[in-house]
């Protein structure tokens, strides 16, 4: 499968050269490639996490959402302070602290293994969240400039679909490594079974939790001792060049007076939002109220996020012969239906159509991204800040979904009703407004 993809990774970037003037941006593209494939293992190992805190800090759904709200309240605080210091720097200098930083937080589930508090694992998404909205804030718009601008659209797409292969590997596999299959309460724990009873049991589930993260600091650590030792073309955005010394702002507030990005920022919280309050309780829906074991459950997650990879490859493709705000619209309108479907039938059917959205859901954020920043020159990076804040849609629309199907266990597939709406903007985004009527 490495082979088959780098394959793969080889053909689109000699496309994507051929349209450029030169191909100096094939080794950069590679290297910001691998950060997509990264955060996304990140991201993506939180439903898994929510899953797992239930048990081992005996959580209801509703207050287990939080580990969400924990992490993406990140991405709302810093991506303003990221975008001044990476103009006044550089998007290496962004990329390589921001992995330095995600890395410690991963290594920080050592002690916190030890003081077993809901609130330290809390803290700890808080800090690997901030090292990955460095990540994210330089990456997006960094691909976007990477080549020619008629091509930034497929250009991010091909980015992201590596981002839906680290979802895969987070959902198949190292969920896993942490999802036991077994859950117990104080009564029904065997003690035969764990020394120490409960706490036994406990500590053996808490245990489990270290070893993903041990394996993405390693790889974070890694990544970031490439980067140093590595050349990253410094880009022309505007009238400037990247780190030149300049009397302009840090960062452009007034850059959100252009309407496409304006309407970008709230398409991007209402996707972010209506994607995560699917992916965050897939596995408490599939454990909960699909009746299925936890083993079951990790491998049907795996297949929503194989869906969702396959979205991202196939995306990519069909963008070179329709234009990506057409097929934002179609994408977003088909996930319209399929919310429809697991509220009106939940159980397996809903089940199914999880997968499907999933598939759909996969050319949503790249696309509207780069849409949104298209003409913004000098305020390029300004404006992928506004857009990676929009992400604090995952830290409180999750939430209400999860609240509703809480409150609402007799027909808890109602709660299905935020993703429904979030897509609704994300149509409305591809059909008009996306469209640049306004000048710098």
């Amino acid at each position: 499968m490495p082979e088959i993809l780098s394959e793969i990774l080889s053909v689109q970037l000699s496309k994507y050269n051929a349209m450029s003037k030169n191909n100096k941006y094939t080794v950069a593209l590679a290297l910001v490639f691998s950060l997509f494939f990264i955060w996304a293992i990140s991201s993506n190992l939180l439903p898994t996490m929510i899953r797992q805190l239930m048990k081992t800090c005996e959580l209801n759904t509703f207050e287990a959402s939080f580990t969400e709200t924990a992490y993406w309240l990140a991405y709302f605080i810093f991506p303003v302070p990221i975008a001044m210091f990476m103009k006044k720097y550089s998007y290496k200098a962004g990329i390589i602290f921001g992995l330095s930083l995600a890395a410690l937080g991963g290594l920080l589930f050592f002690p916190a293994s030890v003081i077993k508090e809901y609130r330290a694992y809390l803290c700890i998404f808080f800090i690997i969240a901030t090292g990955m909205c460095f990540l994210e804030t330089a990456a997006n718009p960094y691909v976007t400039v990477l080549g020619d601008r008629k091509t930034a659209s497929r250009r991010l797409n091909l980015a992201q679909s590596f981002n839906g292969l680290g979802a895969f590997i987070a959902a198949m596999f190292l969920s896993k490594l942490v999802l036991s299959g077994h859950e117990y309460t104080r009564e029904t724990v065997p003690d035969d079974v764990y020394a120490g009873g409960w706490e036994g049991y406990i500590q053996i589930e808490t245990d489990a939790m270290k070893l993903p993260y041990l394996i993405l600091a390693g790889a974070l650590v890694v990544i970031a001792i490439v980067f140093v030792f590595s050349h990253l073309p410094k880009i022309k955005e505007g009238d400037l060049a990247e780190g030149e010394k300049s009397s302009n702002k840090l960062i452009d507030f007034k850059v959100l007076k252009r309407s496409h990005l304006r309407w970008g920022v709230i398409a991007q919280f209402f996707y972010n939002g209506g994607q995560t309050a699917i992916n965050s309780l897939f596995l408490v829906y599939c454990c909960s109220y699909a009746g299925m074991a936890e083993s079951t459950a990790t491998t049907f997650f795996g297949l929503y996020m194989l869906a969702f990879l396959s979205g991202r490859w196939i995306g990519a493709l069909l963008m070179a012969k329709f234009k990506p705000q057409n097929m934002l619209v179609v994408y977003a309108l088909v996930n319209i239906v399929l919310c429809g479907v697991i509220m009106a039938f939940g159980g397996m059917v809903g089940l199914y159509a999880m997968l499907g959205v999933s598939f759909f859901l996969s050319i949503m954020y790249p696309t509207q991204f780069s849409l949104a920043l298209d003409d913004l020159g000098s305020s390029t990076k300004s404006g992928s800040a506004f857009l990676v804040m929009a992400i604090v849609g995952n830290a409180c629309l999750p939430q209400l979904t999860a609240y509703i199907m809480h409150h609402n266990g007799h027909i808890y597939q109602i709660a299905y009703i935020i993703p429904l709406v979030c897509f609704v903007f994300c149509a409305y985004y591809g059909w008009r407004g996306y469209k640049v009527v306004d000048c710098q």
